[in-house]
C-alpha cells in the first residue's frame, strides 16, 4: 500500500471531525449574530438559532430560548434545519470513512476487502462533500441578509444593527473543512484504485488429469 493513500485518508478522517465539531458548534452556539447600543453600553445581545441572550458587561449572560418554532423568522427556519441536516450528513459520513480506511483491521488485503473499503471511504468523502456545501449555505445566507440589512438607507442611522458573530466564522470554518476532508477522501479512493491494478491474482494449480506409464502415475497441472 502506498504510504501517501494512509497519509490521505488519515488526514480526510482528521478534517472530517474537526469540520463535524465545529458543526456542532455552530448549531448550539447563540451568537449567530450580536448587537450592541449606545444607548445601552453595558449590554449586548447575541441571537442563535435556538435562544437570544443579553449580556452584560461585568460578565452576567441570560438566555432565553424561542417561544414558538412558527414564529420564527424565515432565516432562522432554514438555518436551523440545514444545520442540523449538515450535522447528521457530517456524522454518517465520518462513520463510514473509518472503517474504510486502510489502517484500519488492515490484516487482510484481499482484493474484495479493498473495494468494500474503497467504496465505504469514497462514499464518506461524498457525505463531507454535500455537509460542507449544507453547511455554507445557511452560514452564507445569515450573512448576507446582515449585510443587506446593515447597509439598509431606509432605516435610520440611529437604529441598532445586528452585525456578525463568532458562529458564522465557525460556520465557514467547519464548511470548509468538511470540503477539503471530502476531496482528501476521494483522492485517497482513487490512488487506491490505481495501486489495485497492480495488485497480482494468484492462479492456484488445478490437477486436470492423471497420466499413466509403465514407470508409474504422474500427474500434471496447469
Amino acid at each position: 500500500m502506498d504510504p501517501s493513500v494512509c497519509a490521505l485518508e488519515l488526514l480526510g478522517v482528521l478534517f472530517s471531525t474537526g469540520a463535524w465539531l465545529c458543526s456542532l458548534a455552530t448549531t448550539m452556539m447563540s451568537t449567530w449574530l450580536t448587537l450592541s447600543t449606545e444607548l445601552l453600553p453595558t449590554e449586548s445581545y447575541e441571537l442563535g438559532l435556538w435562544e437570544t441572550c443579553v449580556v452584560q458587561d461585568h460578565g452576567a449572560l441570560e438566555c432565553r430560548p424561542y417561544d414558538s418554532l412558527l414564529g420564527l423568522p424565515p432565516d432562522i427556519k432554514l438555518a436551523r434545519i440545514l444545520m442540523c441536516v449538515t450535522v447528521a450528513t457530517g456524522l454518517l459520513g465520518l462513520l463510514l470513512a473509518i472503517p474504510g480506511m486502510y489502517v484500519v483491521n488492515s490484516c487482510d488485503s484481499r482484493l474484495e476487502d479493498l473495494k468494500v473499503k474503497r467504496v465505504m471511504k469514497m462514499a464518506g468523502g461524498i457525505l463531507c462533500l454535500a455537509a460542507g456545501i449544507l453547511g455554507l449555505i445557511p452560514v452564507s445566507y445569515i450573512a448576507h441578509l446582515t449585510v443587506v440589512r446593515f447597509f439598509d438607507q431606509t432605516v435610520p442611522a440611529m437604529v441598532p444593527r445586528w452585525e456578525f458573530g463568532d458562529a458564522l466564522f465557525c460556520g465557514w470554518t467547519a464548511g470548509f473543512l468538511h470540503v477539503v476532508a471530502g476531496f482528501l477522501l476521494l483522492a485517497s479512493c482513487l490512488c487506491l484504485q490505481e495501486d489495485n491494478c497492480n495488485i497480482p491474482i494468484p492462479i492456484p494449480l488445478v490437477r486436470v488429469r492423471s497420466v499413466k506409464s509403465s514407470r508409474g502415475t504422474r500427474s500434471e497441472y496447469v
